[in-house]
């Protein structure tokens, strides 16, 4: 092989050993939504421990499968157990009524915890309190410990967003039978701007379901639930890739 093929392939080979990098999300990396919904560290963690489901809407930016979706939680009492599932669902956006909020089950996917496509990091720590919708109850001073969960679905399963569309996005996590009670996990709310409508919450059952929005409980301010959905990790890598490899080739070209 010559000099200008070998060095070819060497690039090929090199952009796609970086496809794992885009496992997580940092701020700054590329977002494909209305605007990345940071977490507020000193915010509140809204319990979305199953069956509590927990949503939050989006507008879509740019057109294709939904295969990266970053999310940012914390446990209550900072007191952690293995889940038995993520439960990830997304929904159209329903405007009728007093509040806009999910309409229609457009997709939905359990990912065990053993699941190499679902992905946890330590984010960093913060004042945090503990709210849970259902009872009315919270907990100022809670935890300190924020996370992030990364999901990453495959194109060929994923949800097809189309641009200049709202969606919703809904999480919950359930533990295994036998978990104690206090073990329970909340999705951060956002310290970035509020996009629309306030985030929802439900009870997970098999009749309609009835959501009711989320406010700080102790003001009754709106809040948002802090999450960004990217673009697909293999097509920014394969275009980076494209890239440099022209300019690569043609440097060679141009030496030879």
């Amino acid at each position: 092989m010559n000099t200008f093929r070998l060095s070819a392939a060497f690039l090929a080979l090199s952009f796609v050993a970086l496809a794992p990098a885009w496992a997580d999300w940092n701020i700054g990396d590329p977002y494909k939504m209305h605007y990345p919904q940071l977490p507020d560290p000193n915010g509140w963690d809204v319990n979305s421990t199953y069956y509590i489901g927990v949503a939050d809407d989006w507008l879509c930016t740019g057109s294709g499968p939904v295969t990266d979706i970053h999310a940012w939680f914390s446990w209550r009492g900072d007191q952690d157990a293995t889940p038995e599932f993520v439960h990830v669902q997304i929904w159209s956006d329903d405007r009728s009524g007093q509040f806009s909020k999910p309409g229609q089950p457009l997709w939905h996917k359990d990912f065990s915890a053993e699941d190499p496509n679902l992905k946890v990091r330590f984010w960093g720590q913060g004042d945090q309190g503990w709210y849970d919708p259902s009872t009315g109850s919270f907990v100022q001073h809670d935890h300190q410990n924020i996370f992030q969960l990364n999901v990453l679905i495959d194109p060929t399963e994923a949800f097809v967003q189309e641009q200049g569309n709202i969606y919703w996005l809904e999480l919950s996590v359930k533990f295994p039978l036998g978990t104690p009670p206090n073990i329970q996990v909340g999705w951060k709310t956002s310290i970035s701007p509020q996009f629309e409508d306030d985030a929802v919450w439900r009870e997970i059952t098999m009749g309609a379901p009835n959501w009711r929005e989320i406010r700080e409980p102790i003001t009754g301010k709106s809040l948002d639930m802090a999450f960004v959905i990217t673009p697909e990790p293999n097509t920014l890598v394969l275009l980076l890739g494209a890239g440099l490899m022209v300019l690569a080739l043609r440097r060679l070209r141009t030496k030879g």
